[in-house]
């Protein structure tokens, strides 16, 4: 084996990382046939797998090497990758052609290619002295029906390196191939890297940026089967099953929930643009392709800016994502193509539009923000102030290292939509016609913690908007409660006309859902006044309010409860 590489570059020119250079030590004081590299996100995966590929090749230990990867796209992007530290690989490589070219020294293919042809990638890897990189090694689970067409193609390896940017759980009965498991305690499997590099160790070395999570609270309101109107907040006072309509309905393009986080988005790369991330992008989830076209609208109506749109079944997509990466547009919409090892360096937003809610989709998603070009580079994620979201966000921010469970059913182990509201057991449900959400910020997620607003801020505070890591998380929540107002004006000035058949309220109904949404604002802000004033735990306040005015949720009272509520709290921060 040849000497430790110390300094050897990346595929982007530079030096290897400090944990790349440990990486590729580690593998080579393991001498295994397998080794397994969990890295955050971000970290540089791609850098690491292929310096080994370098090094390996060099020392005669293998001849060819096979990268598999999830999509089309990221086969030319290893491919690019790798010929720039002078390794030829083929990323167009089909399957009805049985030989690598002889002036390469291998190809990249998909899980899919390999799931549809096991027996000729078993051949290539046979023919000659091979490195097998499975990148995401997850997608090799049996759950997919790829498991037993990895094993098939690639057992007869000379050496395989597996790739997953975080740990995952598997069943018994479904082991990923070449990955090393141990017991979880809970009779399943965690898998067991042979190295491992965390968010906490990545943002420590500068190695990834710092996230914002932006929770984003409102109130939807919907029709059912029986002409009721519903009304239900997306934050903490429903069931499961009404969170989940509220949720599907606050992402409903005619509401004016998504406008309004558009604009603070628009807002937050506005200020990077102008304090030194002068092609800051933006990046909008969505669940399907009729929701990326409807808020591809959205944006370009709000923000005065034609996004990108990238759709999953668009031939054309791997090229729109080549030239959003390389370009200057402000924003890009996209249903699934913007998720793992898709390298968009200068992405510093997200918008979290979309139902999808497993932890390994999130932690794709977001990583898509964190990487770091120069200090200094923060990222910002704006999401739907709904528990399923704040878990993961948190978990993200604690850095828990926490194990990716199973899917609870076979495909459902990535994206795991919310179901359709037709199909729940909740009275009020079935039948549901979105009639509009608002939304209202609700805190920003930092430690772990929902910090809300309650400090005030200067004017030279909002100077240092876009200055990363200047303002303290508090002083971040005060800003963007603050400009809460301007963002819910600039959504409304600029939304269209209800569209032909859409059901819409009478005025008088218009008129109290007005009423009532301006007072439950006040009942918020009055509500982080008096925890600023007394200390108290900013969940015990509401309770005290409830119990002081008893009543339905803020989301479904009244104007008359709202109006006592909020008188009850005028007495109390006055005193």
């Amino acid at each position: 084996m040849t000497a430790p590489l110390t300094s050897s570059p990346a595929p982007s020119g530079r030096p290897l990382r400090a944990w790349q250079r440990e990486a590729l030590q580690a593998y080579r004081d393991a001498g295994a046939i397998d080794f397994l590299v969990t890295a955050t996100p971000g970290a540089g995966k791609t850098a690491f797998a292929l310096s080994l590929a370098g090094e390996l090749l060099a020392s005669r230990a293998v001849d060819r090497v096979v990268i598999v990867c999830p999509t089309d796209h990221l086969r030319t992007q290893w491919a690019e990758a790798a010929i720039s530290i002078g390794i030829g690989l083929d990323p167009t490589l089909p399957n009805d052609v049985g030989p690598v070219r002889p002036d390469l020294q291998g190809y990249v293919t998909t899980y899919a290619q390999v799931a549809a042809r096991p027996a000729i990638h078993e051949a290539r890897t046979r023919a000659k002295r091979t490195l097998v990189v499975l990148d995401e090694v997850h997608h090799a689970g049996d759950g997919l029906s790829w498991g037993e067409a990895v094993a098939h193609a690639f057992d007869g390896a000379k050496r395989r390196v597996c790739l997953t940017g975080t740990p995952f759980r598997t069943r018994p009965d479904e082991r990923i191939p070449f990955v090393r498991y141990e017991p979880d305690g809970d009779g399943g499997l965690a898998s067991t890297a042979d190295y491992g590099y965390g968010y906490r160790e990545a943002l420590r070395d500068g190695v990834v940026r710092p996230v914002v999570f932006a929770a984003y609270t409102g109130v939807s309101r919907w029709r059912n089967s029986a002409g009721e109107v519903i009304s239900a907040s997306l934050t903490g006072e429903s069931t499961k099953a009404v969170e989940a309509t509220a949720w599907r309905t606050a992402l409903d393009p005619g509401g004016e929930w998504v406008p309004h986080v558009i604009a603070a988005m628009d807002e937050r790369l506005t200020h990077l643009r102008e304090a030194g991330m002068p092609d800051a992008a933006g990046l909008v989830l969505a669940s399907d392709q009729e929701d990326a076209r409807a808020y591809a609208a959205i944006v370009k109506r709000v923000t005065g800016h034609k996004p990108a749109l990238i759709l999953s079944d668009d031939p054309k997509a791997s090229s729109k994502i080549s030239r959003f990466t390389d370009g200057n547009e402000r924003y890009a919409v996209c249903v699934r193509m913007i998720s793992e090892g898709v390298d968009v360096p200068r992405a510093a937003c997200l918008a979290w539009m979309t139902s999808y809610r497993t932890p390994l989709f999130f932690a794709q998603a977001v990583g898509r923000v964190v990487r770091n070009r120069r200090p200094g580079e923060s990222a910002t994620v704006f999401l739907p102030a709904v528990r399923p979201l704040l878990a993961l966000a948190a978990e993200m921010e604690t850095d828990r290292n926490h194990v990716l469970p199973p899917p609870s059913a076979p495909g459902d182990e990535l994206y795991d939509p919310l179901p359709p509201a037709e199909a729940s057991d909740e009275p009020g449900l079935d039948g549901w016609k979105a009639l509009g959400a608002e939304a209202e910020f609700a805190h920003v997620l930092h430690g772990g913690r929902a910090v809300v607003a309650s400090l005030e801020l200067t004017g030279e505070d909002e100077e240092f908007l876009g200055l990363p890591g200047l303002l303290s998380a508090e002083q971040t929540a005060a800003l963007l409660a603050r400009r809460d107002t301007e963002h819910r004006k600039r959504a409304s000035s600029t939304r269209e006309q209800d569209a032909p058949g859409e059901i819409a309220l009478d005025d008088a109904d218009a008129r109290s859902w007005r009423a009532a949404g301006d007072l439950r604002r006040e009942i918020n802000s009055l509500v982080g006044q008096l925890v600023a004033r007394t200390g108290a735990p900013h969940g015990v306040v509401p309770g005290r309010v409830r119990k002081a005015v008893p009543g339905p949720p803020s989301a479904a009272a009244p104007v008359e409860v709202l109006e006592a509520r909020r008188d009850w709290l005028l007495e109390q921060t006055v005193r």
